[in-house]
This record gives structure tokens, sequence and C-alpha cells, in this order.
């Protein structure tokens, strides 16, 4: 049996009992990175056999969990926060389990996704996530391009160190556009910042984002793209 268990985007307190009560039945625990994973199983007060699973060896791992599962163990997958396989390894060993009908059930939890759409204040009855922004900068100003005229919210992660980057791009495209910038969300410095894209640059230039951030943009085919 595989348990799909989301864990804490940032304050250990969000786990919920469900979480808890899958890996203290576990058998085994896949952990994206086994040392933050340690951190949060100890916090708990759960000691259980942790293996590595990650995208740099999710394929031989994926093989050696379906074994596992095959022969009767409970595995558990977690990520380093959230929800595995948003954005993170899991997707192909709950592929694998269905192509092979092995059992797994997917725990709801914490997202930095959701969270950061509903604080943003933007329209949230539709939306559009795509991940990580593109590191390229002719591949990141595309799809920056594409958010500003779809006419609902686009939710990407991106790294501090390119967030003004991407709201200079962003500013350049159409510097009226609302959007939020979601940092640290559910830790001792969260941070909200709304406005337009022109305003909401200003702010991060002269304060440099640090920490895990979500890129919110309003768009609409309305807007004058420049």
């Amino acid at each position: 049996m595989l348990t799909i268990v989301p864990t804490p985007i940032g304050n250990l307190e969000d786990i919920t009992l469900r979480s808890i009560s899958a890996f203290l039945e576990a058998d085994y625990i896949a952990a994206e990175d086994t040392r933050r994973t340690s951190i949060l199983l100890r916090y708990l007060r759960v000691s259980r056999p942790l293996i590595s699973f990650h995208r740099h060896n999710e394929v031989s791992r994926t093989a050696e969990l379906v074994a596992h599962i095959k022969g009767g163990y409970r595995v558990a997958l977690s990520c380093d926060a959230g929800i595995p396989a948003i954005s993170d390894p899991g997707y192909q060993l709950i592929s694998a389990c269905i192509q092979e009908g092995l059992p797994f059930t997917v725990l709801p939890g914490p997202s930095a996704v959701l969270t950061a759409l509903v604080g943003s204040g933007l329209p949230c009855h539709k939306f559009y996530f795509a991940g990580f922004l593109p590191v390229k900068s002719g591949k990141r100003a595309a799809e920056l391009r594409q958010a500003a005229t779809r006419p609902w919210t686009s939710v990407y992660f991106e790294s501090p160190y390119r967030l003004v980057g991407s709201l200079s791009i962003l500013t350049e495209i159409c510097p009226s556009i609302p959007v939020c910038v979601a940092r640290e969300i559910s830790k001792k410095f969260e941070e909200y910042r709304r406005g337009t894209a022109g305003k909401v640059l200003a702010h991060f230039t002269v304060h440099p984002p640090k920490g895990e951030i979500v890129l919110l943009i309003h768009g609409n085919f309305s807007y004058p793209l420049e």
C-alpha cells in the first residue's frame, strides 16, 4: 500500500492527524530529502526507515518501492514541503502503481499553491499553475507574456534571486497588471506583497526578497501590452 503524505510548507504545526498516522503505520518512508524529513519525524517522535526519493534517483527508486508494495509493505511518500508530485518527485511512482494495479491513497494537506492563491486577494475561481518559471530569460519572458493575457490568475514558484528579474520583465510587458508575491508562507516572516507589477517591483528592488516565493499574476486579454 502506498500513501501520499503531504507535509507542512513551513509551520510544523500544520501537519495533519492523518499524515501522522500514515507515518506511524508505514514500514518505509520515501523522502525527497531524508535530512529534512528526519527533522519532521523527530518533531513527531516517529522512527521509521527512510528511503531517499528525489529527481536524480526517481526511476531506480520507483522500481524498489513498487517491489516493497508488492511485498505487502506500507510505503509513505513525502516531499520536503507540501504534496508530493506537485513540482516534486512522485508522479512516476503513482503512475507505476496504477499500471501495476497496486493500491494507493492521497491524503489532503498543506499546499503553497492554494494558500498563496487564496491569500493573494486575486480572483481564484479559475487559475493556471505551471510550477517554477523558466530559468532562461527568453522562455521566462514568453511565459510571463502569456500570463498577462490569460483572463485568470497564473501561479508560479520563483527563486528569490530571479524574482526582481521576472517582475522587471512583467513590468515591461504591462506595468499596471495586478500581481502578488507570497513569501515564506506560514513561517515567521510570512509576507503578501500586492499591487501592480511596477509597484511590487519597486518594493523588491529596494528590499531584496528572501525565502520561498510564489508569484501570482492576474491577466486579462484587454491589458495594453507593450
